[in-house]
């Protein structure tokens, strides 16, 4: 393949873009760490859809065109890190053919280049061993090759692409520490590499095809925007005596792998508890009950509960008429209605549903920040993954004075909300909001979906973890001990408040355990939120 038109440019996208569909789940799988967001393969793809979708129905045959059609497609649909970069990587690719028609082998190999510089400029602390260096080394290594050979082909240009990516991305470890110890390459990196597989195979005339639901494991199927759609099955099962004898943990999460996602099976005695994610829930059950019979069992529809949350967030948030112009207005990101209430209390105009294992997209800020009137608008993400997103919003609405407060937590941006002063101007409100965030410690805990070793810290699959800030530093089976122990971890003499927020796993009474433990053993006051929160059982500030 000479050059690359645009019938051809279509079928490697299209090509790509089925390939990273279909290999996803493989990708989210390699999140380093075992808490239930592994995420990378599903933002990546959700982003990577949202441009080609819109690069196919591109009526000029220019690459050209296309490619900017891509560009902007990708930037509005960008979700997470990884989705954002991986936008900057193809903007810079339109970057490096606009004006063309077709290009040929050089001009792919340039292309990739500019792509390459436009990813580390859009990230304002590269750190290597991550996407950023696959495409790096990959495009340097093929430009390089580009050069020196006489009437390159897009093709080989292409395949020298895949080839070196390749290479660079099983060196991720030797550079990243995290993954080596754990024993993965960089799921960003894998997911780039993916792409470059289908643009090869549609270069030597075989467009890979999207697989059907069931055989790429796309839990909720192909247009829904989040692998929590599906049905949330939850059973504890009595066992049996002669499913006692039978009864191994890992092969009943081994079954449920193979038809659903964010598995939890734990044991204790003669009960076993049991969640999972799933289209057929149905199958779920058959597959418990072999060992025992239910002591209790549910099962929701998560997409239909999400299509409500979405019918009322329309309804909530129409515009209205004539609605006068503020001087200032917050947008934030919360999951769990009790979160979105606290925030709502605290000012907030419009909060955006996700987070954790839901990142939305540049889009999804752009449309909320369409929705509120006011002269400046400060984005609180409230997760390290939603930061570039919420950055690259604020660069689309270039026209409007857009403030992005980095939060990388729920704590964070309750406290930037309380230090927020509608009386003052811009500048001190942004000193104030970003002294707060940095002011507060924050603890979650969750469930391990893996079993893995962190930093010397045997984590078993089904064990509740405690996480301060990023770092993993408890994991029993006994979620109450584990909180407790991440509380005495966090809270120190110098401290005066603690957040308690629960989530949709946590009863009353847990949560009230918790508060009285905190109050009885530190001096200091303590508010309990039901946050509701999926994920997360209890997510802990401390100030």
């Amino acid at each position: 393949m000479e050059i690359i038109n645009g019938k051809i440019f279509k079928d490697m996208l299209a090509s790509g873009a089925n390939n990273l569909s279909n290999k996803f789940t493989e990708i989210d799988a390699l999140n380093v760490f075992p808490v239930p967001d592994g995420d990378t393969g599903t933002n990546m793809s959700l982003t990577v859809n949202a441009g080609v979708k819109d690069a196919l129905a591109c009526e000029s045959n220019a690459v050209c065109d296309i490619a900017k059609v891509l560009s902007k497609g990708l930037l509005m649909g960008a979700r997470g890190n990884s989705g954002v970069i991986t936008s900057q990587i193809f903007r810079g690719i339109y970057q490096g053919v606009d004006g063309m028609e077709e290009i040929n082998g050089f001009q792919l190999a340039n292309a990739f280049i500019m792509g390459s510089r436009v990813a580390y400029k859009a990230v304002m602390r590269p750190v290597e061993g991550t996407i950023l260096t696959v495409i790096r080394e990959a495009a340097d290594y093929t430009y390089a090759y580009a050069s020196s050979t006489k009437d390159v082909t897009c093709l080989e240009v292409m395949e020298k692409m895949l080839e070196e990516s390749l290479a660079s991305l099983k060196r991720t470890p030797d550079l990243l520490p995290v993954l080596k110890e754990v024993g993965v390459v960089d799921s960003g990196g894998a997911g780039l590499v993916t792409i470059f597989e289908g643009f090869v195979s549609a270069l030597k005339g075989n467009i890979i095809e999207r697989k059907d639901v069931q055989e790429s494991k796309e839990i909720a199927g192909a247009g829904l925007e989040s692998e929590e759609f599906g049905y949330c099955t939850e059973f504890i099962i009595r066992l049996s005596e002669h499913g006692a004898k039978n009864f191994k943990e890992e092969d009943l999460r081994d079954s449920l792998s193979r038809i659903g996602n964010s598995i939890v099976c734990v044991r204790d005695d003669d009960i076993v508890k049991v969640h999972v994610h799933t289209l057929t829930p149905g199958d779920a059950l058959n597959m418990g009950q072999r060992y025992g019979e239910f002591a209790k069992l549910k099962v929701e529809n998560m997409q239909e509960q999400h299509e409500n949350i979405m019918m009322n967030a329309t309804v909530e948030k129409a515009p209205k008429v004539q609605q006068a112009k503020k001087k200032y207005a917050i947008i934030t990101v919360a999951a769990g209605t009790g979160l979105k209430g606290m925030f709502t209390e605290l000012r907030a105009d419009y909060v955006i549903s996700g987070g954790q294992t839901m990142n939305p997209s540049t889009e999804d800020f752009v449309q909320a920040i369409e929705q509120v009137n006011a002269e400046n608008i400060f984005l609180l993400p409230n997760n390290s993954n939603i930061i570039l997103a919420a950055q690259q919003a604020a660069t689309v609405c270039e026209d409007l004075n857009i403030e992005v407060i980095p939060s990388k937590s729920i704590p964070q941006g309750l406290s930037a909300c309380i230090m927020f002063n509608p009386d003052v101007d811009v500048e001190v409100n942004i000193a104030e909001m970003n002294d707060a965030i940095s002011m507060v410690k924050t603890g979650q805990v969750t469930y391990a979906i893996k079993d893995t070793t962190f930093e010397g810290l045997e984590i078993k699959a089904g064990d509740y973890m405690g996480l301060k800030e990023k770092d993993i530093v408890i994991s029993l089976p006994d979620k109450m001990e584990v909180t407790r122990q991440l509380v005495d971890q966090m809270v120190d003499e110098d401290n005066e408040i603690v957040t308690l927020i629960y989530g949709e796993d946590v009863n009353e009474e847990e949560a009230t355990e918790i508060s009285n433990y905190i109050e009885e053993k530190y001096d200091v006051e303590v508010e309990v939120n039901n946050g509701m929160q999926p994920v997360y059982s209890f997510i802990i500030g401390v100030e």
